[in-house]
């Protein structure tokens, strides 16, 4: 009986090819829903926006959420996750290699903008994403360029607040022992820029990287004085750059494979394209 059944789907039968040619057809279809849907984002890459108070982080955030114009916002009290497509015609890295068919590029095309509060006793929101991030894709420091002029508390403030953020990123890239975490890029905005008080992008640059200097000092200075951190390994631990540099550059940045970018925002329409989706 068994060797009736081998000998019936061993012959050259119209019906063993047809489901010959069924089989074959099929495992290829299979085999590809299978690896794609075991192989996508379980969690949307995201994206984290950081800064003073009143740089206008939240109203950033409702322009990539309505696409179209900002709203009035309110000073932010807690995080605001919010679900976000890119832009039409810009693909994510991930997704370079996929076919334009495959609906797992609808999947690819979204990412979460995390807003968080400003406020100096808030911050610690935006400091727990960073030291337990969850496909953080990259940061976006929001700054106000018309409270950055020599002497003003906005400046103090910013660079004091930025000079910690890079300090975390630098340690993260420091601390791993073995395989190095991936890189988070950090894009500072000079938004307001269509105001009138509003500094160059350029003078907003080097007007931060002169406030960060006094900052980075200052910390060293209090550490030294204090008895803390006066070995060589705990001083370089808590220095912001390249050891011993006299004037902190973002540049500099680099070496803890950090990238630094600065670009200005007049907030009208965003060019702020979400980067790093990896």
């Amino acid at each position: 009986m068994a060797s009736s059944w081998v000998d019936a789907l061993l012959s050259p039968s119209p019906l063993v090819l047809g489901i010959t040619v069924i089989i074959a057809l099929l495992i290829p279809i299979f085999l590809h829903s299978f690896v794609f849907r075991a192989s996508g984002l379980t969690t949307l890459p995201s994206i984290l926006l950081i800064g003073p108070s009143g740089s206008g982080k939240t109203s950033l955030l409702t322009l990539f959420e309505r696409g179209t114009q900002a709203a009035q916002t309110h000073t932010s009290q807690a995080p605001i996750a919010v679900e976000c497509d890119l832009p039409v015609g810009k693909t994510a890295s991930s997704a370079r290699y996929r076919s334009e068919h495959d609906p797992a590029n609808l999947t690819t095309k979204k990412f979460l903008l995390i807003d968080t509060p400003g406020h100096g006793k808030l911050r610690h929101h935006a400091l727990d994403n960073l030291t337990n991030p969850q496909n953080l894709r990259g940061i976006i420091f929001l700054v106000d360029a018309a409270t950055l002029s020599a002497g003003d508390e906005g400046l103090r403030q910013t660079a004091d607040y930025l000079h910690d953020i890079l300090l975390i990123l630098q340690k993260r890239m420091e601390s791993s022992s073995g395989k190095k975490p991936k890189e988070i890029p950090l894009l500072v905005a000079a938004n307001k820029m269509d105001l009138f008080t509003a500094l160059p992008a350029a003078l907003v640059k080097s007007s931060l990287e002169a406030e960060i200097t006094k900052v980075r000092t200052s910390r060293s200075k209090g550490l030294l004085d204090s008895g803390i951190g006066m070995e060589e390994d705990g001083e370089k631990d808590d220095w912001l750059g390249e050891v011993g540099s006299k004037d902190f550059k973002f540049a500099q940045m680099e070496e803890f494979d950090v990238l630094v970018e600065l670009l200005r925002y007049a907030g009208s329409k965003s060019p702020l394209c979400p980067y790093g989706l990896a």
